[in-house]
């Protein structure tokens, strides 16, 4: 089983690959657009399906790292990426190391309302203040470079960099459950009490997890606001963090894969009740068709879209007993 899902992965990296080979413009901004909140979907996977840890904060991380880039970019000359990224990074881990030394001191409800609330005041920061351009948000002039290598103003070579991000960052991630941190995260997630009793001071390793966590998530952040050009402040809204949430709930939470399969099936069901030339008028409604969905999905599928074909194994060998049976 463990051998298939390997394949499956390493096969979906592929065609990611080769899709500019077979796509225009349109469609090697739209998957690197799915990229960017795969990888931000990865974020918030190690909290919630690694650790246990629910937070309604982590577009916060998100927003920092894309006002990051931004506002540490020149606009006479191309910032490098060599020192850009790492800072973007390091100043939403930085904000997610506050966040967490603060927060993981509640637990449930409590937990996910204070995260909520920072990721409020951060939000409240660039919206009512100059630093963040206020409700217009601020552009980026000069999309970053690595020498004469990497130019990220060029959309193929933006897409061949997200994707290397994303696969970085899963291997990474996959490195990091299979690790003693890693077991000591799963742990937490099915008992703390008992991790507790057997030695194991769980503070530390669940902040360690929650700024990782905001890494990543600024990781994202600054992905977007150089394939956009642009950030506001709505980046930074609770609305983003539910809908991150929402793409690991669709894929399957406790699986890597799931956060991708999440972030790409919510993206194309975003697209395909836009559609006007499919639902014509109704597609002004199109949160409406999205809801029903995920409830749909939610209510038939409870283990997500990657425990579909074992659902689907099950009820075929299900079918053949009874029909054995039945003779």
């Amino acid at each position: 089983m463990t051998h298939s899902r390997s394949i499956f992965v390493a096969l979906c990296f592929a065609l990611l690959a080769l899709f500019p080979l077979v796509s225009g413009s349109y469609g090697i901004d739209f998957v690197t657009k799915i990229m960017v909140y795969a990888l931000f979907a990865l974020s918030l996977e190690l909290l919630v399906g690694a650790t246990g840890l629910i937070c309604f904060g982590q577009a916060a991380f998100f927003g920092i790292g894309a006002y990051a880039a931004v506002l540490l970019s020149s606009d006479s000359n191309p910032s490098s990426i060599a020192w850009l990224l790492p800072a973007c990074v390091l100043a939403a881990a930085a904000y997610a190391l506050v966040v967490g030394a603060l927060s993981l001191r509640t637990k449930g409800v409590y937990f996910i309302m204070v995260t909520l609330a920072f990721a409020q005041m951060a939000y409240y920061v660039v919206h009512d203040t100059p630093l963040g351009g206020g409700t217009d948000g601020i552009y980026l002039t000069l999309k970053p470079v690595l020498g004469t290598w990497i130019d990220l103003d060029k959309a193929v070579t933006l897409y061949g960099f997200t994707l290397a991000c994303l696969l970085l960052v899963f291997g990474g991630l996959g490195v990091l459950n299979r690790s003693r941190f890693g077991r000591a995260l799963a742990g937490i997630r099915v008992n703390e009490q008992r991790m507790r009793a057997t030695g194991f001071s769980t503070y530390p390793y669940k902040l360690a997890a929650f700024t990782v966590s905001g890494g990543i998530a600024g990781l994202a952040g600054f992905l977007f606001a150089v394939k956009d050009g642009f950030v506001n402040p709505e980046m930074m809204s609770w609305h983003l963090s539910g809908a991150v949430l929402i793409m690991i709930i669709l894929g399957g939470i406790g699986h890597l894969r799931g956060a991708l399969i999440g972030a790409f099936a919510f993206a194309l069901l975003q697209e395909l009740f836009k559609s006007e030339a499919i639902f014509g008028a109704f597609a002004k409604h199109w949160h409406l068709g999205l809801g029903l969905s995920i409830i749909a999905s939610v209510v038939l599928l409870p283990r997500g879209l990657v425990g579909l074909p074992e659902q689907i194994r099950a009820r075929l060998l299900g079918a053949k007993q009874g029909g054995g049976a039945a003779r």
